[in-house]
């Protein structure tokens, strides 16, 4: 418990924990008021204005700012995991721990636990940041709020919210076990945005396989609808699995994951 406090401590601190999802908040907050503050422009189809406006139209805004916030959270939580848990090996905190006697691996899934937390309050935060901005943006546009207080969709919102945090760990995990493999900050980051990019491009070719790998899991797994992109931006549309059948496989990869990078801790040598 003291070092998993301790690293909590040590995470809230870090300016990677503050840029990363001060990014993510305030990407989401800057889109939907430019969608806001062009709402009124003319020329503008009619679909096309519609879904524009569902970022600013209650209570659809809720599923549309928690899809986004999932949909680029993956990419930010990979760079997050990888950074974390590339620091542990470049600034020599997983050899002073080792040297107190601790256990490699322990220490290691217990900076995950910390993570998990981490990504859990910057979840919430992002999401009322969103909806804040929703608000406001709703206002300008001259949209109604009438169904901020939707009874269905607020009753549904924590089950999708667990889903999605569960599905964001499994993305960072990834990160950090590439990063552990790795041993460097640099290199686990260059190479989950390489993974993370790639799976998206592949949905081109292998669709069949793509929507068995962790990004596609992670997306489908709170997505009811029949299908989900590879990742943030577009690219290849994926047949999805359904959303149960997916999280079984998030939980796969997110124990693999975390296998991984504690099997490799206790046998890697640890020099310097």
């Amino acid at each position: 418990m003291r070092l998993f406090l301790s690293g909590l401590r040590k995470l809230a601190r870090r300016l990677a924990t503050w840029v990363t999802f001060g990014l993510l908040a305030g990407l989401l907050a800057l889109i939907i008021l430019a969608v806001a503050a062009t709402s009124h422009r003319t020329g503008a189809a009619p679909n096309e204005r519609l879904a524009e406006l569902r970022l600013l139209t209650f209570p659809g805004a809720y599923d549309t700012i928690l899809s986004f916030i999932l949909g680029l959270g993956g990419l930010f939580a990979v760079i997050y995991g990888a950074a974390v848990a590339g620091s542990e090996w470049t600034w020599g905190t997983l050899k002073n721990a080792v040297a107190r006697g601790g256990s490699r691996s322990g220490y290691l899934l217990l900076t995950f636990a910390s993570i998990a937390v981490i990504v859990a309050v910057a979840l919430l935060v992002t999401f009322g940041v969103g909806v804040g901005a929703a608000l406001v943006g709703a206002h300008i546009a001259g949209v109604s709020t009438a169904g901020l207080g939707d009874g269905p969709t607020l009753g549904r919102l924590p089950e999708q919210f667990v889903r999605g945090w569960f599905a964001i760990l499994e993305e960072g995990a990834l990160g950090f076990a590439i990063a552990t493999l790795a041993r460097s900050q640099l290199a686990g980051i260059g190479a989950g945005i390489a993974l993370y990019f790639g799976e998206t491009f592949a949905g081109i070719f292998l669709p069949d396989i793509v929507k068995y790998l962790p990004f596609n899991v992670a997306q489908a797994s709170v997505n009811t609808g029949a299908a989900t992109s590879g990742g943030f931006g577009g690219g290849a549309t994926v047949a999805a699995l359904p959303a149960d059948s997916a999280l079984v496989l998030v939980a796969v990869w997110l124990v693999a994951a975390l296998l991984v990078a504690a099997v490799f801790a206790e046998r890697a040598e640890i020099s310097g």
